[in-house]
């Protein structure tokens, strides 16, 4: 096993079953609702198609999810600790409420234990959990022309250094960095599978990356860097071509990618990202493969780098990249996100087959 989780037709099977095997141990985040169920959720059960299945609370959260009013994912958790339990009950009352600690400490909770409790229970704390929700909307403000203090406290933020501090752990950079206009611009993108950042020139897209991938703080520095400008926030002609051929690539529609995309890296690393755009969608290659494709069939550790420098993700998709033992190999944003995608294509796979002469 390469995950932690069984494989997804296990869950799905369990989800099914209402399997309380698995309660607790494995969440399901359905994207035609965008949000996330226990397994044994008694609500109508979404297509598998629609469903990926996660370890934590904290996962579903940090991929836009909301928990489900039905089954209430996080209050069964909240019944093994009282003050997860108060906290919950307090955040739903008061959805608009900027937490502090201090407010905390009014409820007459000890911050060590509420803290412990909620790492616990959902790999973050209170008030990451609490600010995650509002996080999005401080980079809309931004995105609107809005001023810096407006975002931070739209995202719930009382202290400004905070709010640069999580901005900058997100996106690599500070709120102030990021303006209206500019040569290159960002925008947000949600998927089913986590948010996106996608950075463009008028022409064309340099950067599509998860938000939560460990190295886009570094890639955007560099973009800034060799572009010598900084990234501004907005919307381009690519920026939207893309976004539309995310929503027909998540919605089973379509699996081709067109928008025009600026390669930076080697003569050889730009030879190892145009080989993975021939892959078609449902296959995979290795390392090795790669290397034989481009007469270099000693260079598979070569390939693997350019690989992992690859940013701009699912265009070129270096997600179909597998080891030679046919197991899933690392991927920048995540080995759950990386099976989730080959089982999507594998439905392109399956249709392109039934649809042949």
């Amino acid at each position: 096993m390469f995950f932690d989780l069984p494989d997804h037709d296990t869950l799905y099977s369990a989800l099914l079953k209402r399997d309380d095997r698995f309660d607790g141990q494995a969440f399901v985040c359905v994207s035609t609702t965008g949000i996330f169920c226990r397994i044994t959720c008694p609500a109508r059960k979404p297509k598998r198609e629609n469903c990926t299945f996660v370890r934590t609370i904290g996962e579903c959260l940090e991929i836009g999810f909301r928990p489900c009013k039905r089954c209430h994912p996080m209050r069964a958790s909240a019944l093994a600790e009282p003050a997860i339990a108060t906290l919950l009950q307090a955040l739903e009352e008061q959805p608009d409420q900027r937490w502090s600690e201090r407010d905390i400490e009014r409820m007459g909770l000890d911050l060590s234990t509420v803290r412990r409790a909620f790492k616990r229970h959902f790999g973050m704390t209170f008030l990451e959990l609490a600010r995650l929700r509002r996080l999005r909307e401080g980079f809309e403000v931004l995105g609107g022309g809005g001023k810096v203090i407006e975002a931070q406290l739209e995202a719930g933020f009382e202290s400004p250094s905070a709010f640069r501090a999580a901005f900058a752990r997100l996106l690599g950079c500070s709120p102030g960095e990021l303006k209206s206009g500019g040569v290159l611009q960002a925008s947000w993108i949600p998927t089913p599978i986590g948010d996106m950042v996608a950075v463009s020139s008028k022409t064309h897209l340099h950067l599509l990356e998860f938000t939560d991938r460990k190295a886009l703080p570094k890639e955007l520095a560099k973009l800034a860097k060799d572009s010598n400008t900084k990234i501004g926030i907005g919307d381009t002609a690519p920026i939207q071509q893309v976004k539309a051929e995310l929503n027909a690539f998540f919605d089973g529609s379509s699996a081709t990618f067109e928008t025009p995309i600026a390669m930076a890296g080697s003569p050889f690393a730009k030879s190892v990202w145009r080989a993975l755009q021939e892959i078609p969608p449902g296959a995979t290659r290795s390392y090795i493969d790669i290397a034989r494709e481009l007469g270099r069939p000693t260079a598979s550790r070569a390939v693997a780098r350019a690989n992992g420098a690859n940013q701009i993700a699912l265009i070129i998709p270096c997600h179909r990249v597998i080891g030679s033992d046919g197991s899933l190999t690392g991927y920048g944003g995540g080995l759950w996100r990386k099976q989730r995608l080959l089982e999507i294509e594998a439905k392109y796979k399956n249709e392109n087959a039934r649809t042949q002469p």
